[in-house]
């Protein structure tokens, strides 16, 4: 399964913090450094689509 998939029923409240970390192979302790970082990269490259329009 996609991360973002999971992090989005994260986000919306299908699944618990547990149950995402566990999914995503992943301590709920690390959770939040990974959607921070995958916010970073999603921002990157919305910036890369307007610079490059």
């Amino acid at each position: 399964m996609d991360k973002r998939q999971v992090i989005h029923a994260y986000r919306s409240g299908i699944i618990s913090i547990q149950e995402c970390a566990q999914i995503l192979g992943l301590d709920s302790r690390q959770l939040p450094n990974l959607m921070s970082q995958m916010a970073v990269k999603a921002d990157r490259e919305t910036s890369k689509r307007f610079v490059n329009s």
